[in-house]
């Protein structure tokens, strides 16, 4: 095991540590393990979580732990069960506006607001991007936040396209899907 896997595994058992308190648990130099913080910070395997002030002399110390992402949650499980509690009841519209928050584009000149739109979604971990097109502007999706759910819930393909339809302030049409995690979503002005 190599020492940066050595201070990965640390955090298994761990919370949360300083730099110094993983040197002392593994024996390490402090300027090692720093070094291997740094690397995995800026590899998203590790976050910087807090810096704590140190009594007396010394630069406060900063705290690391792992990602929240990587920690797992039960959102899925739970977003199954509200949407199958709802049913129909459920507006995808009314779930768009509250998706979109204050948000408003329309009166913008287009590429500005196709850029506003891509920068809005992928906020909401959708892998953005637009390009132009014969027939207009192509919004694609290359990531479905909600592909783990979408199968049991296809009308939230629905709330995307109100989602747009809300930011854009024009309809738009989807052309092309994501299917078993392959291929992204587009969607077309009309």
């Amino acid at each position: 095991m190599t020492a940066r896997q050595k201070v990965l595994t640390y955090f298994t058992k761990n919370r949360s540590a300083s730099a110094r308190e993983i040197s002392r648990a593994l024996k390490m130099s402090a300027a090692t393990v720093r070094h291997h913080l740094r690397v995995l910070v800026s590899d998203g395997r590790l976050e910087m979580e807090s810096v704590r002030g140190r009594e007396g002399r010394g630069r406060p110390e900063k705290v690391y732990s792992l990602p929240r992402a990587t920690l797992g949650d039960n959102l899925s499980a739970l977003s199954v069960a509200l949407l199958a509690e709802a049913g129909s009841k459920v507006r995808v519209e009314a779930v768009a506006n509250r998706l979109v928050g204050d948000s408003n584009f329309a009166s913008q000149p287009i590429a500005k607001r196709l850029n506003l739109i891509v920068e809005k979604m992928n906020q909401m971990n959708y892998h953005a991007r637009w390009e132009a097109g014969a027939e207009g502007p192509r919004i694609h999706f290359g990531h479905c936040p909600y592909a783990t759910i979408i199968t049991r819930h296809p009308e939230l393909c629905a709330m995307d396209a109100a989602l747009l339809k809300e930011l854009f302030g024009d309809e738009l049409e989807q052309i092309a899907k994501i299917e078993n995690f392959q291929g992204t979503c587009v969607f077309i002005t009309r």
